[in-house]
């Protein structure tokens, strides 16, 4: 019988590692449940005044349904995580000109300081521990992210995890019920108001003095309300002068 023969010769390893035009941006999934999207949404559009406040150099991205390439795999996916919202400071928010397809660690180097999922089932796959397979393991371990967040929409409820000595600690809420993201300067927690025509528990931002960080469209219904209510300041104060018998149009 012939002894088998084998190769001394290792195998050929990639010379390049592959960038985020060349990994695949999606893994063929559904998004889960009609909230996420304009969850994500409300959470960007209210922290983008922050977060162009502490970069003023505009370095900074946001990822939202997005998949972080940890570690080549094949299937190339089975690699990534995709939370539902990402925050990571001080990258440039294009790469050669372009948007991202994907965030792929060994080309930007730089982790999220935030991650965060929406749950629609029961939580079990955002608590995984399995190692190199479950998301609390990769987002603890492999990518080490500081603030990992949870939201279970039929909960309406959020835990937050703070990465410390290597391992997640649950954070505690404060006297509002929000968890302090301190770098950022700001809290999460849970909101109960209208957004997008839908009246919802949904996950929102408040600075450190626990007010609301208001999207574009709520800041400027607010400037308008606070415009007629002047308004109706300067017609009031027009009446009782006129009532006094002095014509509003001749004082100044």
């Amino acid at each position: 019988m012939t002894p088998a023969r084998f190769s001394s010769t290792p195998p050929e390893l990639p010379t390049t590692l592959p960038d985020h035009t060349q990994l695949p941006e999606s893994d063929g999934t559904f998004v889960k449940n009609f909230q996420e999207h304009p969850q994500s949404l409300l959470l960007t559009d209210s922290i983008n005044s922050v977060l162009q406040q502490l970069h003023p150099d505009e370095q900074y991205c946001i990822g939202q349904d997005s998949g972080i390439y940890w570690r080549l795999t094949d299937p190339p996916e089975k690699g990534a995580e995709a939370p539902d919202w990402f925050y990571v400071p001080n990258v440039p928010p294009t790469l050669n000109g372009q948007m991202r397809r994907s965030y792929v660690l060994w080309q930007e180097i730089v982790a999220p300081l935030v991650v965060l999922e929406f749950v629609s089932g029961d939580g079990q796959q955002e608590r995984d521990r399995t190692p190199f397979k479950g998301k609390f393991w990769v987002y603890e371990q492999a990518i080490r992210v500081p603030f990992y967040g949870i939201y279970e929409l039929a909960k309406s409820s959020v835990e937050v995890y703070h990465l410390v000595d290597g391992y997640y600690r649950l954070l505690p809420a404060n006297e509002r019920g929000h968890f302090p993201i301190e770098p950022l300067g700001v809290e999460l927690g849970i909101w109960q108001g209208r957004y997008q025509n839908a009246d919802l528990p949904w996950l929102r931002w408040w600075n450190g003095q626990g007010d609301l960080l208001l999207t574009g469209e709520e800041r400027a219904d607010q400037a308008e309300s606070l415009l007629e209510q002047e308004r109706l300041r300067v017609e009031r104060l027009a009446e009782q002068l006129r009532a006094l018998g002095a014509d509003p149009d001749r004082v100044g």
